[in-house]
């Protein structure tokens, strides 16, 4: 990979470094030999999962129209567009990207004050990586760095109480890995942290009330820009070094302060990271599980639900149970679908699976689930609220229309760190979301290259997603 830094002089080795050079020098130090065993395999099931979920996206209303967006305003045939065809590296980001997230199926970092979703930035990172001519290491190293700086960032420095979203920290995720997959030095992501971080600052609302699109595509936007800025910052554009502790900087401004010290860094957080077992939004999982495992082992099918009841950790009541966040009983689209907890538990028990089947417009509207779901009460627990996020914890009881009342207590759920998914499972699920898109050598080929990332170089790689 071509190195790019001889323009930019570093500052004098003595002289006060920023935070953003600071972390500007993690990510140019990081290597693939610093990963544990454990973190590779982690990072290769989530790349797996998310392309698994990217394929499940193609036929999707907001795929179909950045597609023809594509189309319509061109772009160099750099980068691969998942599904076929190639074109600019910061589209290509944004429309791959939106097809990792689309779903909502992809996988989730928990924080105590703060969520968010690592796997967003490989549209991004992969693109860069592509257009660098990177190595299979190369790209998951930089993938790696993206993870630490969201998950880091995300522990210290939440922002969704002061109405931001998280995109807003993934700014700086996407332009470390970027700049990391692009070959720059230190100073030079820098900048690009700069130029990313001050213009990438976004609103909750997205979350909250009435859901868009939007609710998917915000983060692709985020890394859109996050990749423009380190192709600047590799031209030799500056960005606001002090982007972090300056004057009206970002601590200043949308954080408070915080202290991270990069050079004591490692690149294990992904190994935290959290993968779905079923579509729908992170703090629904082991409710869901819980559920259908009292249905199977008490025989009880969701027609005889007179209702539920979720207690539950309070994130999980602020954000999909009718806290702050908006009336989850109002579910008309598929984005205020997945991210209400009444209507998921409903869907669950009625057709036993949550999947992107059960968020099509027919099975929204249909009566049985529309009125079961007015029927589910979520509580926040204080218990359970001081055990996360090291927990998943929350108690289900369902009181069918005989009279009989039935509770499970869970504390996690496949997929989350106590109970990692591996490699079995994960690809279960990548040939359910892929075999509308893939037949099924493909499929394999794809499983057989993820695995074996490391020893490839990215063209060989994409040359398998387009």
């Amino acid at each position: 990979m071509a190195r790019h830094g001889s323009s930019l002089a570093y500052r004098d080795e003595n002289a006060h470094r920023t935070v953003s050079e600071r972390l500007g020098t993690f990510s140019e130090l990081a290597r693939w030999e610093d990963l544990s065993p454990e973190a590779k395999e982690a990072l290769k099931i989530r790349t797996l999962d998310s392309l698994g979920c990217a394929f499940g996206a193609l036929a999707s209303e907001p795929a179909r129209i950045l597609r023809k967006e594509i189309d319509a305003f061109g772009g160099a045939s750099l980068c691969t567009l998942i599904g076929g065809g190639k074109t600019s590296p910061d589209r290509a980001a944004f429309y791959n990207g939106t097809l990792v997230r689309y779903l909502d199926f992809n996988d989730s970092y928990l924080a105590k004050g703060e969520t968010c979703h690592p796997s967003d930035n490989l549209g991004a990172v992969l693109a860069a990586a592509e257009f660098g001519r990177a190595t299979g290491k190369e790209l998951l190293t930089s993938l790696a760095v993206s993870y630490q700086v969201h998950c880091r960032l995300s522990d210290v420095a939440p922002v969704r109480h002061r109405g931001f979203d998280h995109t807003t920290q993934g700014a700086f995720a996407v332009a470390a890995g970027c700049g990391k997959a692009l070959g720059l030095d230190a100073l030079r992501i820098a900048h690009a942290l700069g130029i990313s971080g001050a213009s990438n600052v976004a609103l909750r609302v997205t979350r909250t009330g009435a859901l868009s699109h939007w609710k998917g595509l915000a983060y692709p936007n985020t890394a859109f820009n996050g990749l423009r800025a380190a192709f600047l910052a590799m031209r030799g554009i500056t960005g606001p070094l002090e982007v972090f502790e300056g004057t009206k900087g970002w601590m200043q401004t949308i954080s408070g302060d915080f202290d991270i010290d990069w050079s004591r860094e490692g690149l294990e957080s992904v190994r935290r990271t959290i993968v779905k077992k079923y579509n729908a939004e992170i703090h629904s999982q082991s409710a869901i599980e819980g559920l259908l495992e009292m249905m199977k082992e008490n025989g009880f099918l969701g027609e005889e639900v007179d209702r539920i009841r979720i207690d539950i950790f309070d994130v999980a009541h602020l954000i999909i149970g009718g806290g702050a966040e908006g009336d989850k009983t109002v579910v008309r689209t598929k984005e205020e679908a997945d991210h209400s907890l009444p209507y998921i538990l409903a869907v669950a028990s009625l057709d036993g699976k949550v999947m992107p089947a059960q968020y099509a417009e027919a099975r929204i509207g249909r009566d049985d689930v529309q009125s079961l779901l007015r029927r589910v009460t979520v509580a926040p627990d204080a218990g359970y609220t001081e055990r996360f996020p090291d927990e998943h914890a929350c108690r289900i009881t369902v009181t069918l229309k005989d009279g009989r009342e039935i509770r499970r207590e869970k504390r996690d759920y496949e997929g989350f760190h106590t109970r990692p998914m591996g490699w079995e499972r994960v690809e279960e699920k990548f040939h359910a979301l892929s075999r509308e898109s893939l037949p099924p050598g493909r499929r394999d080929m794809i499983i057989k290259a993820v695995k074996q990332l490391e020893h490839l170089t990215v063209l060989e790689f994409t040359s398998l997603l387009g």
